[in-house]
């Protein structure tokens, strides 16, 4: 009777220890990682778990996940720098499956730390490698894992999320034909709310108020998708409003200033280097596209 009690008692704490490791996304055991997943998420100390990620990382225990959620504590903690430098140093010791998002946690340190050109140039070829069928293996959906979730992207997806940001970098650039043209794009893949938004602000920026009324106009009407967010129709009065603003104020002088040579002909436009005989047989549609868009301007 005494052993039957003493098993139970036994059984008991496994599952409630299960239960906590389950509720509280915390990996089993006593390794450097499961101790800064701990020093993370339940003892919510952040420079305590960067100390067990390093341990992690230079033991060898999961370096894949040790690598990336390090580098994201980090970068809650304003040491996004350091966080670039590690991911740099550290990934040719992570598997190939975990490249991937590696890259993205990279993209969103780049915009942290305003490195527009290295987020552009990551960004570039993460979309050709999608082009060259190199990204999803050739199937049209992968895992992907967000706040310990998994769920299916679909390429078309990837694609307007990589231009989307692609856009937002080039805005921060300045480069408001360029952002347009790849707004423009990103809208033909996957219309969005908030991707009209900041179309419309590249075209605020070229001082074209009535296409980017236009644009602002199927927000409010909830013509594309995301458009009944509060915020993102919150985001679209504020840019009406702007663009009411500039009405009386923007001046030929100034138009000139703003456009210049802002266009950032070695990617949007499908250079030399997209049409080599290495890239000939499968030229980007994007190139294309956007190539094509270039041409309607200048006309």
């Amino acid at each position: 009777m005494k052993n039957n009690n003493t098993n139970s008692t036994r059984s008991n704490l496994m599952k409630d220890n299960e239960l906590f490791h389950v509720i509280h996304k915390v990996p089993c055991g006593d390794t450097p990682y499961v101790k800064a997943k701990h020093a993370q998420l339940i003892e919510k100390n952040p420079e305590m778990a960067i100390v067990w990620f390093w341990k992690a990382i230079n033991t060898g225990d999961r370096v894949d996940s040790a690598l990336k959620d390090m580098a994201v504590v980090m970068k809650q903690l304003d040491r996004s720098e350091e966080a670039i430098e590690a991911i740099k140093s550290f990934r040719p010791r992570c598997s190939k499956n975990s490249q991937d998002s590696l890259d993205n946690v990279l993209i969103d340190l780049y915009k942290k730390c305003g490195r527009m050109e290295e987020q552009v140039e990551l960004l570039k070829r993460k979309l050709r490698q999608i082009y060259q069928g190199e990204a999803f293996n050739g199937k049209p959906t992968k895992t992907a894992r967000s706040h310990g979730k998994k769920f299916q992207v679909t390429v078309q997806q990837e694609i307007s999320r990589l231009l989307g940001n692609l856009g937002w970098a080039y805005m921060q650039q300045a480069k408001y034909l360029s952002a347009e043209a790849v707004y423009r794009k990103a809208q033909m893949v996957e219309p969005e709310a908030n991707k009209s938004c900041n179309l419309a602000m590249c075209l605020i920026k070229q001082g074209r108020f009535e296409e980017a009324r236009s644009l602002l106009d199927d927000v409010f009407a909830s013509r594309v998708l995301g458009a009944d967010d509060c915020r993102t129709r919150q985001r679209a009065e504020e840019l009406l409003s702007e663009l009411e603003a500039s009405l009386p104020r923007l001046r030929d002088a100034e138009m000139e200033d703003v456009l210049g040579n802002i266009l950032d002909d070695d990617f949007v436009l499908g250079v030399e280097e997209m049409t080599t005989s290495n890239y000939k047989s499968k030229r980007l549609p994007i190139f294309e596209q956007i190539s094509s868009f270039r041409n309607q301007l200048v006309c």
